[in-house]
């Protein structure tokens, strides 16, 4: 039995759960919406054991031979008297989400990826470090909350972008003067700033062992939101050289991540950049332009995982 937890108009969550549904494998979809109407018993000794039922479904969580998580927080989906914090719902809706995840960090099933090795991903500097640690080049970076120390590095550098911290999505902007009037608001808000390094960007999703990279062309600052600056985007299926290959595998196998995108840049004289690696990554996005069976490949990972011991039939 493959468990995928998340929501069902999730994009990639949704490919993985079709092609496992199209090969006959058993799955059940824990489906964040119906939270209210989903319960969890887990016992936790010598063996992780418990019922997970979900609607009318049921299963024993010894059955589970892998799962696919793409999580969101279940008490924001919360609607009307529900969404109280201090309704017996909302505390459902935490409780269920803190029991699922407890399971996903104890069971012998495969899990794609684990919460622990997602966890780098909250703070970019310390990925970043990471990321260095591995031989991939990272551009100069400077994190603070002082506009005098920004705009020195920025007229250092001369071009410069500008990001999140955190895990969350954030679109990557070039700095311009038409920042300079706004640059007194990182005081309130640590900020990270970074060369900005010119070259054509690669998009490498690791499956297991297998690399799918694509080769991104756009004049956009971030190209996920080039329509937001009325250019256009393409992308095509391409092929990494070996060493830059083999570090991918070797970086995201030292973040113990089993699925992951990595951003590069491949500089005009052919030094490649790493800016970060997405340990869930919405891989559709780049399915859909390039045609490449990520998904599939997906499915063909939980698909062979090995049966923890103690399964249950």
């Amino acid at each position: 039995m493959i468990l995928l937890w998340g929501l069902p108009e999730d994009d990639p969550l949704e490919a993985v759960f079709r092609v496992l549904q199209r090969s006959g494998a058993p799955a059940i979809l824990v489906d964040q919406y119906e939270v209210l109407n989903s319960s969890l018993r887990l016992r936790v000794a010598k063996e992780v054991e418990g019922v997970l039922r979900v609607g009318s479904q049921e299963v024993r969580l010894e059955q589970i031979s892998a799962a696919y998580i793409r999580p969101y927080d279940s008490t924001t989906l919360l609607r009307g008297r529900a969404a109280d914090p201090r309704s017996s719902a909302y505390r459902h809706a935490l409780e269920f989400d803190a029991c699922l995840r407890a399971w996903c960090e104890v069971t012998p099933a495969y899990v794609v990826n684990p919460m622990r090795a997602m966890a780098g991903n909250n703070s970019k500097p310390f990925q970043s470090a990471q990321i260095q640690s591995m031989g991939f080049r990272i551009p100069e970076t400077l994190v603070t909350t002082d506009p005098r120390t920004a705009r020195t590095f920025w007229e250092h550098h001369g071009k410069v972008v500008y990001k999140s911290l955190s895990g969350v999505r954030s679109i990557v902007s070039r700095l311009s003067p038409a920042h300079m009037r706004r640059l007194g608001d990182i005081a309130w808000c640590p900020t990270q700033f970074q060369q900005y390094v010119s070259g054509t960007d690669v998009r490498v999703h690791l499956v297991g062992d297998r690399l799918f990279a694509c080769e991104i062309l756009s004049d956009a600052d971030d190209y996920r939101y080039a329509g937001r600056q009325g250019l256009p985007v393409q992308m095509r299926s391409c092929d990494l050289p070996s060493d830059c290959a083999n570090r991918c595998l070797e970086l995201c196998q030292a973040m113990d991540l089993v699925v992951a995108g990595v951003d590069l840049r491949r500089t005009p004289d052919d030094q490649w950049y790493c800016f970060e690696v997405n340990p869930s990554p919405g891989f559709t996005y780049f399915q859909t332009h390039t045609g490449q069976a990520i998904d599939q490949a997906i499915a063909e990972l939980l698909l062979r995982a090995p049966t923890p011991v103690g399964y249950c039939t």
